[in-house]
């Protein structure tokens, strides 16, 4: 289960009335309150991370599509299914690749469609994402069906960001405003028939769903090792200098061969 989203800087309040409630990306409903949903911080302190994703690969979990306009936007939806941008707030140095949501309703949830190479983006509110014939987007259905199903081409000259094509062959983009208003948010449409810098979004996600991430601390895990599990391996106490090279062998990937050595040393020095 998805766990529900939670935001940098968010205050931890205390559980009241009890109410059956779906959870933030409609995947399971639990007996929780909405205050632990909407305020309640996550155990991990790794998740309230976003990154960039770079590749397709990286596409599953809680994701925000930053828009390339100015001031900084990105995509969002409410209850009603409306598909609009949303002015961007969590910035470090008004850089969009720094992109936080500060807002549930710029949050969708990224899975990839069974033996296809499309994806299809939930909202927050259990709705798909889609884009009907005319080019409009909407976020109003409750199944994931053709309309629903996105490719997202990486940018071939700008790494991490990507075109997101619609069932049509045509991409999601951005339109100026017709407004006088020169800070007035841009127009979002799904009909463009060629990538151009209003096609090109730049998606960031929750570092944690990052495989390259995942597997780096995985590695990290299975690399730490203490003094205790040394001398257990090797038979009996080892000198600190022996620990030393045993622990940068683990972290080199040549461990169980500087073990061996240690252990024929050892005999070496039983009978000698």
């Amino acid at each position: 289960m998805v766990k529900a989203l939670t935001f940098k800087g968010d205050k931890k309040v205390k559980k009241r009335k009890r109410v059956e409630v779906e959870d933030k990306f409609g995947d399971a409903s639990e007996n929780v309150t909405k205050e632990a949903i909407e305020d309640e911080p996550p155990t991990d302190v790794h998740d309230d991370s976003w990154v960039t994703a770079e590749a397709t690969g990286d596409l599953i979990g809680p994701v925000i599509f930053v828009l390339p306009s100015d001031p900084p936007t990105c995509i969002a939806c409410d209850t009603t299914g409306k598909v609009f941008s949303s002015a961007l707030e969590n910035l470090v140095d008004d850089n969009p690749a720094t992109a936080e949501p500060h807002d549930v309703r710029q949050v969708f949830v990224a899975n990839r469609v069974a033996g296809t190479e499309t994806f299809s983006f939930k909202g927050h509110h259990g709705n798909y994402l889609r884009c009907d014939k005319y080019g409009i987007l909407s976020a109003d259905s409750e199944a994931a069906d053709s309309l629903s199903s996105f490719l997202a081409i990486p940018t071939a000259d700008t790494t991490g960001t990507f075109q997101i094509r619609t069932i049509r062959d045509t991409f999601i983009t951005i339109k100026p405003s017709q407004s006088s208003n020169s800070s007035a948010l841009p127009e979002l449409r799904g009909d463009a028939e060629s990538t151009t810098f209003n096609t090109t979004l730049r998606i960031r996600m929750q570092a944690r769903f990052k495989p390259k991430i995942k597997a780096s601390k995985e590695k990290t895990a299975s690399e730490k090792i203490s003094r205790k599990q040394l001398e257990d391996a090797a038979g009996r106490r080892l000198e600190d200098d022996e620990v030393r090279k045993l622990k940068r062998a683990k972290r080199e990937g040549d461990y169980h061969e500087a073990l061996l050595l240690i252990k024929v040393k050892n005999k070496h020095d039983k009978y000698s």
